[in-house]
């Protein structure tokens, strides 16, 4: 029972921290672009890095943010096996709410990512068609989250993963949430397309 808590507690810590890890944030810092919350919505994340006009920076900022949830577990996977799903959960959190930034994080749609092809890769190649497609589709970037994270426990139904669903469920669910104000946005007529400045 206590190794059972130290692995659960270990990997709930390592996927936070590994999570809370601003890339955005650092990478805009540190190749001159000044602090990307001061600018369009004020969010860490790769969609507002691009509103800097640096396409390349804002890729890196997804491909980093994806990654940091998918080594959140597959680094568990090798030392606290079975706590792989509290690992994620905790990448996801860590960068929702990173303790550096006074908890004011990202939204989570890059790093969910990362976490789904950690623990079930068919279940992340159905999130990245989701959100891809959304992406070629729609060119609202929100729209294509919130196709992703709709399909995410789904993809875990059908593949018969259950032991996921609930934590997937709840991630989903905390995605609306953050993009509640692009949602009202959606609504009105007033959510911006990729490549178009958001006043």
């Amino acid at each position: 029972m206590t190794d059972f808590w130290v692995g659960t507690i270990s990997a709930l810590v390592l996927g936070y921290l590994l999570g809370s890890i601003p890339f955005g944030l650092l990478l805009t810092k540190f190749s001159g672009g000044g602090d990307i919350r001061s600018i369009g919505s004020g969010n860490i994340g790769a969609t507002n890095v691009l509103r800097t006009g640096r396409k390349g920076l804002a890729a890196l900022t997804l491909l980093l943010d994806l990654l940091k949830g998918f080594f959140a577990v597959w680094l568990v996977q090798g030392y606290f096996v079975g706590s792989e799903a509290v690992a994620a959960a905790g990448a996801f959190f860590g960068h929702l709410y990173p303790v550096w930034l006074n908890f004011k994080g990202g939204k989570g749609v890059a790093t969910y990512a990362g976490i789904m092809f950690g623990l079930l890769w068919q279940g992340g190649v159905i999130y990245a068609v989701a959100w891809i497609g959304g992406l070629l589709i729609f060119r609202i970037s929100s729209v294509a989250g919130l196709l992703a994270a709709l399909v995410a426990p789904l993809a875990a139904v059908y593949f018969e993963r259950y032991d996921l669903v609930a934590m997937l469920v709840a991630c989903s669910l905390i995605i609306f949430w953050k993009h509640r104000v692009n949602i009202e946005n959606l609504i009105k007529g007033t959510e911006p397309r990729i490549g178009k400045s958001k006043s």
